[in-house]
């Protein structure tokens, strides 16, 4: 009977070791803006002694023949890139994919979260709910929040905890499940959001070192982000109610827990709510009015979803309409706008939210082209490809390792954008030389990105979660916390990871043009 206590307390030890030196390695990572610009600045450097050598590769085309394959780098600080650099300064920035898309959907957004009319529609849902079906619509609304940008982390995990100590339960357990809908499925969203425009411009950029015009479709991932709602939302039900709640039982609340009383929606914000949701539907049945006709101009030889279509480049524009105008006519009608100039204040405050954003876009533009210019990419790429091509492991097995891999990552590097920066360039080619697409692997990078960042102390919303929790528990700490969140972690990864490769192996599709595989014209 001594052994068992001894061995926990081992075993505690461990878990507290691995916790203080994951966040040991992650603070002493510099700011994502300065690590793209030190990873620039090592790849100018590596690219002198490089260009001097010829590497070659020998790869299995589509056909099961052997290519040989011949691979150079280009020494970035000769006279004729260092000029390229200075001459095209100010296009490489301002071209770069990823930065006047989130920008402009981001606008849009900002207004309805800013003004209220997202925060009302999130508890309206969650209001609505019976007891019996509290933990799944946490979890639904936790996941549907993404497209409101950071609004889940602020509105949903706490009203999580607020709905659960109101229905008899544990309110930490309604944190939990909060905290896992919004940051661990963090991927999964049936409704298109800045991070799949975002998400989108990285992986083209990475997948044209290997083929200058190749397109992925913001849609692709669409059909399995979709399902993959639907899919967690059982697995965090069932870890929410037979792990993580029944252990949470044994932790009793504070006698002065500050205990929110749920804030009830006025008569006149749930009028405003109404008027403007009916005006966004207006809006959406202009477009699909205007999509309807064969001959629509939204359409490319016919089709609404190919690549091609109007329609699928309007994407952002649409989300930034969308959202704006019941965004202002919410905010006039509750009395948070009196003026038009107050709109412009509020577009003012949105592009000061995204200033840190913007810096780190500026570095990852210039991190992106001197990967792309060098070579680096494509010679990582081919190597890798070559490795795991001999290493004989499989498509999907390949997709595993990657997966895990970037769930790995994720626990250093929380920004999804930055790290899909760092990795893209090296997984989206070599993956593509496996014949691999990268669609595909958009889609596993997406698994691995968000069922890590609930046990990560390094992700920007970590600490405020724990003073959440503290709220009804002041003892709660990151170890308190990383405790709670691992079991959701773990089914999360497992069952995800499985979830794709049924998903695949079913030949479902990803989304609009979204492809399994590359055929690679060596």
């Amino acid at each position: 009977m001594g052994e068992q206590p001894q061995m926990k307390d081992q075993s505690k030890g461990l878990i507290n070791k691995f916790l203080n030196g994951i966040e040991w390695v992650g603070n002493k990572l510099p700011a994502p803006a300065l690590l793209f610009f030190y990873s620039m600045l090592l790849i100018m450097i590596v690219s002198l002694p490089l260009s001097y050598v010829d590497f070659s590769f020998t790869l299995t085309n589509s056909h099961g023949e052997s290519v040989v394959q011949t691979e150079k780098v280009y020494n970035l600080l000769s006279g004729e890139k260092l000029l390229y650099f200075l001459t095209d300064f100010v296009r490489i920035f301002v071209t770069f994919a990823p930065l006047g898309v989130v920008v402009v959907g981001m606008l849009g957004i900002g207004i309805a979260e800013r003004t209220g009319y997202v925060n009302v529609a999130l508890q309206k849902l969650l209001n609505i709910t019976p007891k019996k079906l509290l933990t799944p619509m946490v979890l639904f609304v936790a996941m549907l929040s993404h497209f409101a940008a950071d609004a889940g982390y602020i509105v949903v995990i706490p009203i999580g905890g607020i709905l659960f100590y109101a229905a008899g339960r544990h309110p930490v357990a309604g944190i939990a499940a909060a905290f896992a809908g919004v940051s661990a499925g963090f991927s999964a969203n049936m409704i298109p959001a800045t991070n799949d425009i975002l998400l989108q411009g990285i992986t083209q950029s990475a997948a044209r070192i290997v083929d200058p015009e190749y397109t992925v479709n913001v849609l692709s991932n669409w059909a399995f982000g979709s399902a993959s709602v639907f899919f967690l939302i059982v697995v965090g039900w069932f870890v929410t109610d037979k792990i993580v709640e029944p252990r949470l039982k044994r932790t009793q609340i504070d006698d002065d827990a500050q205990v929110e009383e749920h804030k009830e929606i006025t008569a006149k914000e749930s009028q405003a709510f109404w008027i403007s949701s009916i005006v966004m539907v207006a809006v959406l049945s202009v477009f699909v009015i205007w999509a309807i006709p064969t001959d629509s101009l939204l359409r490319h030889e016919g089709s609404l979803t190919s690549a091609g279509a109007p329609l699928m480049k309007s994407i952002v524009a649409i989300i930034f309409i969308v959202f704006i105008i019941p965004g202002i006519v919410y905010g006039y009608l509750v009395g948070y706008y009196k003026k038009a100039d107050d709109i412009i204040t509020s577009l003012t405050e949105n592009m000061k939210d995204m200033s840190s954003f913007l810096i780190m876009m500026f570095f990852c533009a210039f991190f992106i082209e001197a990967f792309t210019q060098s070579g680096l990419g494509r010679l990582i790429a081919l190597a890798g490809a070559e490795t795991l091509q001999n290493m004989n492991v499989g498509p999907k097995t390949t997709v595993v390792m990657a997966i895990l891999f970037i769930a790995f990552i994720n626990l250093f590097i929380g920004s999804a954008s930055a790290k899909w920066v760092l990795l893209s360039p090296i997984l989206v080619p070599m993956l593509m030389h496996l014949g691999i697409a990268p669609e595909l692997t958009q889609a596993a990078y997406r698994v691995g990105d968000s069922t890590t960042n609930i046990i990560s102390p390094l992700m920007t919303y970590f600490a405020l979660v724990v003073v959440y929790c503290q709220r009804y528990i002041k003892t709660t700490g990151i170890g308190t916390l990383i405790s709670i969140m691992i079991p959701y972690t773990i089914a999360f990864l497992i069952s995800w990871i499985i979830f794709l490769l049924i998903w695949w192996g079913l030949g479902l599709p990803l989304g609009i043009e979204g492809h399994y595989f590359y055929t690679h014209h060596a």
